[in-house]
This record gives C-alpha cells, structure tokens and sequence, in this order.
C-alpha cells in the first residue's frame, strides 16, 4: 500500500500525522511512505529523519494526493485539498463533519472513504483517538483563558490563582469528559475555584471523589448553567456528542448576565461550539467580543504545542495506519464495529447517522457485504 502524508495547510497548524518511527514501522512492513517536504519542521522534525527511516520525500501535496491509496492527516482536509481528493481513496484524519456542511458535501462529492479520528471507539467503548488531543486542549483551554482574562487582552484583569487576601478566580466548565477534567484539573492546580456542570450523575460521582476541594460538581441544567456563567470569570465549553452537533447551552441573551471582561474559551467548537456566539478563530486571531465576553474559539487549539500534541497523537493512530495497512480499512471494520464507527462517508455514502442527522442527508449504515451502490438503494 502507498501510504500518504501531505503538510497540514490549516492556518497555524504544526502538527504532522507521522512520525519516523512510523515510516519506518510502515516500509519494514514492504509498504511506500510518502511524506512532502517539510511536513514534521512544525513539531521540529527533519526531512532527513523521515529519509533515514525509509520515506520517500515528495515536493508538494498534489504529489501526494495523486499516488497514496491511504492519505493520514491531522485536520480535515481545507477547500484546496478538495479537488485532489481521488474517488476510491481512503483519508484517515479528524474530520469533523458536524460542523461544516461544505466539507461533508465536498467528501460526498470526491467518492473517497472518510475515517474519522474522533468517532472511532475501542473494546471499552471510549474515544481513543480524540482522547489524546482532548487532554491536550482541555489544558490549553486554562491556559489560554488565564492569559485573555488579563487587562491587555481585553479581560477582566483577574488572575486565576489570586493571592493572599484577594480571592482566586470562578471557572465554570460546561462538561465533566476529557476535556472537562483536564481543564479542572489545571484550573484547580492554580488555585481557581472551579465548577463543573455534566448530565451524567455517575460521571459527576467520579470526578467529585479525584478532584480537589476547591472544585465542586453540578447537576448540568438550564438554572444551574445561567448561575455558572453568571458567576464565572472564565467559561470553558466542554460538551462533546459524538460525530453530532455540540448543543448550544448558552444563548446570546445570557451573555448580559456575565461579568464584563470574562472569557468564553469554547473547545467545543470543532463540533459547532456549545456557545450560540462562539464562531471559528485562528491562533492569529484567537478572540473576539461580543456583549463585553472575551471569546476564543480556536478550531485547532492543540496545533500550537505542535510537538507535544504530535507524539501525543501519533501514539494512538500509528497502530490503526499499521493495520489499515496490513488487512485493508473494509477487513478492519468488519471485524471491529468500534472501527466501522470511524467510516463516516464511504464512497459517496453518509454512513454515520449523526452527520446524516445535522444535514438531512440520507444514511447508509455501513455493511461489509455490499457495494456503495447496493447500499444506497
């Protein structure tokens, strides 16, 4: 198999989707290895590296689109990788399908097979594959609120911790996930005092018997959200539905309710955001204001800590490429229907019922024994 990987082209992404170690696990393997030129500098890997362990170096991504059965990516392909997406081949990255109808048209279009990092689930039936860079953004998501709630960035002027004689900031975090406990976690470690709101009882259970005393567990609903984000400095959007639209629980109105100069950081815009004001930013221009609420809605949060969020990464996708590989993405699946959750468009095909949902699209669900035609009609 011709294994593929372009140079991420989304605005201030560092990451790449392999490794040496990868390249070289994949070519003892007998298989190809594509890599284009300059694609590991933003996590501060060479070319020579990826030479030495056995890839071959192409000049550009039309290079690489054109040849690899199996293209591994980072982000979802952007609207000039569009037209070099080849009918029949398979495109393994983090898609997030949900939030860009355009994207889930596009791939629809190009008659590839979509397999999305984020929908695949594992024996335990948890996210393995998005595990990792919700940990990371989850992180980010204090450390980036603590520098936009300072007076310069247009924040309150409030620092997280405190200091003696002067009380540490209120963080509400709407979701108790991945993503959720690792930003308690950090805010928590400064000294802020934290809330986390979640619908799932048994998972506030959990969270209120690890976490400190300075952060305490809510019962997620309408009342006790407009109280969070009244009191908050520092809202962080945590809510993930998996391959579905993040729903909006705080609207425009309650915006009135917060503190002038508090911060919104929405993780959850990958998946359309949780906040009804949250729209996509960049690292370039990370915020923006609306209603004197700082927002940063950064699409690709861990792409700043490209190397750490690239090994974090690699470590959990490197033995899915090994496998797709070895017995082909269509075995995998049939085997696996943790793995099948992963094909989210196959040739032309919606086969992930929550994207079909978002768009009013038809689904297929997906079957190891028919052909995209068959199970279309």
């Amino acid at each position: 198999m011709i294994v593929g990987v372009p140079r991420e082209v989304k605005a201030d992404e560092y990451r790449v989707a392999m490794l040496p170690v990868g390249a070289e696990e994949l070519t003892s393997a007998g298989h190809s290895v594509l890599i284009e030129e300059g694609a590991g500098l933003g996590s501060g890997i060479l070319d020579a590296q990826y030479e030495a362990a056995g890839a071959t170096l192409v000049p550009d991504a039309p290079a690489i689109w054109s040849k690899a059965d199996l293209v591994v990516k980072v982000k979802e392909p952007q609207a000039s990788e569009w037209p070099l997406m080849r009918a029949g081949q398979t495109l393994f990255t983090y898609f997030h399908f949900a939030a860009d109808e355009k994207l889930t048209l596009a791939v629809i279009d190009s008659k590839i097979t979509a397999i999305a990092y984020e929908t695949i689930r594992d024996a335990r039936g948890t996210l393995p594959l998005l595990t990792p860079m919700s940990e990371v953004a989850g992180r980010m998501s204090i450390q980036e609120g603590a520098k936009f709630l300072e007076r310069p960035q247009e924040g309150r002027g409030i620092l997280l911790a405190g200091v003696p004689g002067v009380a540490p900031a209120e963080v509400a975090i709407l979701g108790g996930g991945i993503v959720g406990s690792n930003a308690a976690k950090v805010a928590a470690g400064l000294g802020a005092n934290v809330r986390i709101l979640d619908v799932n009882l048994d998972r506030l259970r959990y969270l209120d018997d690890i976490m400190p005393p300075n952060v305490t567990t809510l019962y997620s609903d309408r009342h006790t959200i407009l109280e969070s984000v009244e009191r908050a400095d520092l809202v962080i959007g945590a809510i993930l539905i998996t391959g579905a639209r993040a729903p909006r629980l705080v609207r425009r109105q309650d915006l009135a309710r917060m503190k002038p100069g508090s911060v919104i950081v929405d993780v959850a815009i990958d998946q359309g955001g949780c906040i009804e004001t949250s729209r996509p930013t960049t690292h370039r221009e990370p915020t923006y204001v609306i209603d004197g609420v700082v927002h940063y809605c950064v699409t690709n949060m861990p792409g700043a800590v490209g190397r750490t969020s690239t090994y974090a990464l690699n470590n959990v996708t490197l033995p899915y490429v090994l496998q797709i590989a070895r017995q082909g993405w269509a075995s995998m699946a049939s085997a696996s229907p943790g793995f099948a959750e992963g094909i989210n468009i196959d040739r032309g095909s919606v086969t992930n019922e929550a994207v079909a949902s978002t768009f009013g699209l038809p689904f297929v669900r997906w079957d190891a024994g028919a052909s995209p035609a068959a199970r279309a009609s």
